[in-house]
């Protein structure tokens, strides 16, 4: 009894000081467990789809370790400080797009690197994926809300050279995001349906113009999502072999390591677009329903950071990042499932790749920097 007696004072006292890191940190515990929770979930499910390779894990592992530290250092900039840059940040985007357009390095029949000596290369239409937002965020958060038709305009024109640079490397998937991150800050501002409405149709009759720009291996996809069985040995297979994979794993799925389809090599890129296809094999429907849950939960909590958030350029970003999170969920999970057309885009924090994990956290970062620098109720 004298020996708890002693403790319990200890105890308290290292409670108490316990969520000051936290504080001091500006991490939100919430979710930086249920950001673990994603990665260790992809490592189990990556180490499967990569062949059983520890050399894959490993360096997930790294990419993760330097995600995180990155993370965790945006967390610490007030973004309020750094206000005035960001037009500076959109123009140096815009300069390393064009860039790669005229001096990029190519892979697999795209452009979209860049090579600088003293430096590793580097994919300039990532760090877009938060400039954008950004520099949307900086200019209709001075400006009258609900924004004026001239300011919609000018938001439009931002979003587009971007997204059109990057859409000509070619690289549909991440011109997607970066368009759909700017019409989140767009609609967050306060737009007005009836512009809404325009845009939509708009949009819907600029579709047979979108379709003469496309690429034929881009036409093929989309006539291939329309209907995969009409070369199912050729554009058709990717698709029609991933719904067999999701299939098969019913429930409770097959067991972690036992899935058929892509350990007979049935299923491509298993562990990169179609990894969620091994999730839901192995693991079944319980499994991508447990998956999908820690999404939604990261979904809610930055939708609850933007809502806390009291001024207008905390309270778009916020919300505008964290929705492209969720895009990123749907896009990859609709075309793996044979719902959209197939645009390459990441299973956040669980498909293998750096570039991609670096960015999602560095936008959790700026989530959580918005919630710790909120004004404190008192």
């Amino acid at each position: 009894m004298a020996d708890f007696q002693r403790w319990a004072p200890d105890a308290q006292k290292h409670l108490k000081q316990g969520p000051g890191l936290w504080v001091k940190l500006r991490l939100d515990p919430f979710l930086l467990v249920l950001l673990f929770a994603i990665m260790s979930f992809g490592l189990l499910v990556l180490y499967s789809g990569s062949g059983s390779s520890e050399a894959a894990v490993q360096k997930q592992l790294i990419r993760y370790g330097l995600a995180l530290l990155g993370m965790v250092i945006i967390t610490q900039i007030n973004l309020r400080n750094v206000q005035r840059w960001i037009p500076l940040f959109y123009i140096i985007g815009l300069l390393l797009l064009l860039a790669v357009l005229l001096f990029g390095v190519g892979a697999k029949g795209a452009q979209r690197w860049l090579e600088i000596p003293g430096l590793p290369r580097f994919q300039p239409s990532e760090v877009m994926k938060l400039v954008v937002p950004l520099t949307l965020s900086w200019y209709l958060s001075s400006r009258p809300r609900p924004p004026h038709l001239i300011h919609v305009l000018v938001a439009v024109v931002l979003v587009t050279l971007p997204v059109l640079l990057i859409a000509r490397q070619p690289d549909l998937g991440t011109a997607l995001l970066i368009g759909s991150s700017g019409a989140f800050v767009v609609f967050f501002a306060g737009l007005l349906w009836r512009y809404l409405f325009a845009a939509i149709a708009i949009g819907a009759a600029g579709l047979p113009l979108l379709w003469t720009g496309m690429r034929e291996y881009q036409k093929q996809r989309v006539i291939t999502f329309l209907d995969p069985e009409s070369d199912p040995l050729g554009a058709g297979w990717n698709i029609i072999q991933s719904k067999i994979a999701i299939g098969s794993g019913g429930i409770d799925g097959k067991g972690w390591l036992q899935g058929t389809q892509s350990h007979l090599d049935f299923l491509p890129e298993t562990h990169t677009d179609f990894i969620v296809a091994v999730l839901a094999e192995e693991f079944g429907l319980m499994g991508v329903c447990l998956l999908l849950t820690l999404y939604f939960l990261v979904l809610i909590r930055g939708l609850m950071i933007a809502g806390s958030a009291t001024h207008p350029f905390d309270r778009m970003l916020a919300a505008s990042l964290t929705l492209t999170f969720f895009v990123y969920v749907a896009v990859n999970i609709g075309m793996v499932t044979g719902l959209l057309p197939v645009v390459g885009v990441p299973l956040p924090l669980v498909s293998y790749g750096g570039t991609a994990a670096v960015t999602l956290m560095a936008s959790l970062g700026i989530l959580m920097s918005i919630h710790a620098r909120r004004p404190q109720r008192t």
